[in-house]
């Protein structure tokens, strides 16, 4: 008996130790927010790490980490894409699920670069800076827009962009890397899918392109019909091939990505996966090296908890709250704000009433998704919560503002002015079809509003509230059943809008948005 009681205890003081050893631990998701196209560099003990937010503005993020897990936003490559009507929201024209895709980052000789690709343009692009977080970035551009591209140097200090569908194209850059070296494009490798089967829903794409003790690695994604998202890796001895192939990963759905090391001289890939509505999210995987070939997984798994450092909060460094107060020297807007599409910087400000961002009515809208000046965060994982304190005093005639959960199924819960009176108006586009579920008239001039999002398991509901002391909160209409949709290709976010829809002139000032990680019962 009593080795049975000693046994016991030395068994649960094991489980507790390594419980206590994973909480110290980082585990997956990495990120747990709308994080895509990941590509990593490392220089010295510093990550950097570019991803995709499209038709956003300013684009191209650029994030950063000491320990590989915890990342904050330190700038972007672009304030604006373009002047196009469509990145404007002119003309009735827009952009969603266009503007830049996956992007490639380096570091060459001193200067850092990233470059992406356009279909909204049909253009590629390459920006430069020498000071990442600071710039100034320099922008080059230039036809053909080369899809899903790998940027690389190799080490005779030549530059290249590999880049195609199944069948994968090597081209050869110029000196100043302002266009395609004439006569420099090859096939480098003819169906890169080869290694998935025949069967193939989704052909290679998203190459990540490296170089490890002489040899090059070349990562793809396929989709197999019936099957998942497949990490594809091809090896060579030269960079016109030949190249072979094989499977590096098929779990969860998690690909698309590179490789990354460590000072210490460990390996993984960085990749995400799809969850949902939240997005898509990273997730990295430990890499072993065998007989030259990186081997992804623990035992051909993601595992759950990796041998680095715990994740904190993605509040302050991916989203965070704002009190829209300014001091001198301050960004007029912190990172973790973009606006959906290019913004008309007339129609905002954070200095024309101290505290508030005001967004003012330029032009007359019919379509919320036509509407200028949303301003947006992504939400996050597993459960998040955004709340603002809205004035509308000076909202004229047909004007609506408030908080939006942002993706074509949208939501909407704010102030609409008619005639004398004010509103309180929920809009549920759950299905993509917008309806006005719920109409309360308001006798003040300044509501709460408050929307919680649910992506546990890929529940996908959020549910709005508004109050009238930020204390006590009265849930309006049916919850929103958040789904991701291609048209967008973006997880939730959360916005701030204002819009006319009779005449123009009236503003809405936002006192502050406030988010939460905290859990939702």
């Amino acid at each position: 008996m009593r080795k049975k009681i000693i046994y016991t205890f030395y068994l649960l003081l094991t489980l507790f130790s390594m419980r206590i050893w994973a909480q110290q631990k980082a585990h997956n998701p990495i990120i747990f927010a709308d994080v895509p196209d990941i590509s990593m560099i490392r220089v010295g003990d510093t990550y950097y790490m570019s991803s995709t937010t499209m038709h956003m503005s300013p684009g191209v993020p650029i994030m950063k980490s000491k320990d590989l897990v915890n990342w904050e936003l330190v700038s972007y490559a672009y304030d604006r894409l373009s002047e196009t009507d469509n990145m404007r929201l002119e003309d009735g024209k827009r952009t969603y699920g266009k503007g830049s895709w996956a992007s490639t980052i380096r570091f060459n000789k001193g200067t850092y670069y990233v470059s992406t690709f356009a279909q909204t343009t049909g253009k590629t692009y390459i920006y430069s800076t020498e000071n990442i977080e600071k710039g100034p970035w320099k922008a080059i551009e230039f036809e053909p827009m080369m899809h899903d591209h790998s940027f690389f140097f190799d080490d005779d200090g030549k530059a290249y962009m590999l880049y195609g569908g199944g069948k994968l194209k090597l081209v050869e850059l110029k000196e100043d890397l302002s266009g395609i070296k004439p006569n420099s494009e090859v096939i480098a490798i003819e169906n890169a899918s080869a290694p998935s089967g025949d069967n193939i829903g989704l052909p290679a794409e998203g190459s990540q392109l490296f170089k490890v003790n002489g040899k090059y690695y070349l990562f793809n994604i396929t989709w197999p019909k019936g099957g998942m998202r497949t990490v594809v890796i091809h090896r060579a001895d030269k960079l016109t091939g030949p190249w072979e192939g094989k499977i590096g990963l098929q779990d969860l759905g998690v690909a698309q990505g590179g490789l990354i090391d460590t000072p210490n001289g460990e390996w993984f890939a960085y990749l995400f996966r799809d969850y949902g509505a939240v997005g898509r999210i990273p997730y990295w995987v430990p890499v072993k090296w065998e007989n030259d070939w990186p081997v992804l997984g623990v035992n051909g798994k993601v595992p759950e908890i990796l041998d680095l450092p715990a994740n904190q909060s993605l509040i302050p460094g991916i989203v965070d709250s704002d009190e829209f107060t300014r001091k001198k020297g301050d960004r007029a807007l912190p990172l973790v704000w973009q606006w959906n599409h290019n913004p008309d910087n007339k129609l905002w400000s954070v200095t024309e009433r101290k505290g508030f961002l005001r967004l003012k009515t330029g032009r007359i809208e019919k379509d919320f998704l036509q509407a200028k000046n949303t301003l947006t965060q992504r939400t996050i994982g597993p459960v998040s919560s955004g709340i603002t304190l809205l004035d509308v005093s000076k909202m004229k005639d047909g004007d609506f503002a408030g908080l939006t959960l942002l993706q074509k199924d949208y939501g909407q819960l704010g102030v609409r002015v008619e005639g004398n009176e004010k509103y309180i108006v929920y809009i549920n586009a759950s299905g993509g079809t917008s309806k006005e579920e719920e109409k309360i008239k308001l006798s003040r001039n300044t509501v709460y509003l408050k929307a919680e999002c649910n992506f546990r398991e890929k529940k996908d509901t959020a549910v709005f509230y508004f109050s009238s002391d930020g204390e006590n909160w009265k849930q309006v209409g049916n919850s929103l059943q958040m789904k991701y949709t291609i048209p967008h290709f973006m997880g939730y976010r959360f916005g701030l809008f204002s819009y006319a829809t009779k005449t123009v002139g009236g503003y809405a000032d936002f006192d502050f948005f406030r988010i939460s990680n905290a859990s939702i019962e």
